[in-house]
């Protein structure tokens, strides 16, 4: 039998850390699957330090980042471009991750070519479509035309069937992001060389992500404030906040932030030194989506600045608590944990829901069984 042509495709720094150990077991499977990687750029130099980091190598780089373009502008490009380069390729199978603009525009295209498509991280829902935006109507369009959905978790098997997806297209495979993460966490890192320099390893840590779409405008400005009144409440604590390259989180983190002596603003950070910090932090405080995952991966307690979240695994599970968007709400639930060192160490000490870290095997395993059927 001929290897499979797989065409695996990512844009984003989340999207690359995801796909990379599907993508690294894809390639040592070379008998079984013929594997071409294909970055769309949304995150251009974020994304190449996820490369070097796993040996990832792109076959085919995309270019359709432009200054301040817009949704539909981004959209467009993608299909035009990635039609362009499944035209050429024909592959049997097309594998994306997550609900960002390039696994929207893979799996529409995908469609249009008449490929097969692989959801990896299907089945998340909040059930608000303007919560995460755009990201919530990004996974269910991707979720109508797949032919496999590899799920994290059983409740996201579950919201699929709740849709009608077939049964037999779904498969709890665990979030990859614990294969990545139990890669990275092995990885030697010298902190003292690294961007992680100037932050002081004798001092509690609270790690700070939030960049959500949104959030931007006042929400956002509240969540700076809410981190601002932290960082007076505990003198003692440094907050540490790799800080988006999106101007509208630049503008009110460094407006509102600047001036606070212990909260630490750092430009974006690769991500073995991303997950470094992370391991070393008393806390973490975010708005972004498999921060949730990889934190209890560690045994970090997490708390969600967001209304809503679509992985309520670990809100169930004890390792995630969702503070919403009010100021007083984060600043409560914060200085709340901050000063419970019980509540503390039992969120530490929860069960991760999130993986075993052999979810790369079981949608290898998956494509080949299934092979070059047409879609569904």
């Amino acid at each position: 039998m001929s290897p499979l042509r797989v065409l695996n495709i990512y844009g984003t720094r989340p999207e690359a850390i995801k796909m990379a150990p599907v993508i690294k077991e894809f390639h040592a499977r070379r008998e079984q699957f013929e594997s071409f990687n294909c970055c769309t750029g949304q995150h251009l130099e974020m994304v190449r330090q996820v490369e070097a980091i796993f040996g990832i190598t792109p076959d085919i780089e995309l270019n359709v980042m432009r200054p301040n373009q817009g949704l539909s502008g981004l959209t467009s490009r993608l299909i035009e471009q990635l039609g362009e380069v499944v035209r050429k390729l024909k592959p049997d199978w097309i594998i994306a991750q997550g609900d960002t603009t390039t696994v929207l525009a893979s799996a529409i295209v995908a469609f249009y070519e008449g490929v097969q498509f692989g959801h990896v991280e299907a089945g998340l829902r909040t059930g608000d479509l303007q919560r995460p935006f755009p990201e919530e109507f990004n996974r269910l369009v991707s979720d109508l035309v797949a032919s496999l959905y590899f799920c994290p978790t059983e409740r996201s098997a579950d919201n699929l069937r709740a849709e009608g997806k077939r049964e037999a297209s779904i498969l709890v495979t665990g979030n990859t992001v614990i294969d990545a993460l139990q890669i990275a966490a092995e990885m030697e890192h010298d902190w003292a060389s690294s961007p992680l320099a100037s932050i002081g390893k004798s001092d509690p840590i609270v790690l700070i992500t939030a960049h959500r779409r949104e959030s931007f405008g006042e929400t956002f400005a509240g969540i700076c404030s809410a981190i601002r009144n932290l960082a007076d409440k505990f003198p003692y604590i440094q907050f540490v906040y790799p800080v988006h390259l999106n101007p509208n989180v630049q503008a009110p983190v460094n407006e509102i932030l600047h001036a606070c002596d212990n909260v630490k603003l750092l430009p974006p950070l690769d991500y073995l030194s991303l997950i470094k910090l992370m391991k070393s932090a008393t806390l973490v405080l975010t708005d972004s989506g498999g921060i949730q995952e990889e934190a209890p991966g560690l045994g970090i307690p997490v708390v969600v600045m967001r209304e809503t979240t679509e992985r309520p695994e670990g809100i169930t599970a004890g390792v995630v608590k969702l503070a919403g968007t009010d100021p007083n709400s984060i600043v409560a639930c914060v200085a709340g944990l901050l000063t419970n060192n019980a509540e503390l160490q039992k969120m530490k000490s929860g069960e991760n829901p999130y993986g075993d870290g052999n979810a790369a095997i079981r949608i290898a395993d998956a494509i080949l069984a299934k092979g070059t059927q047409q879609p569904d």
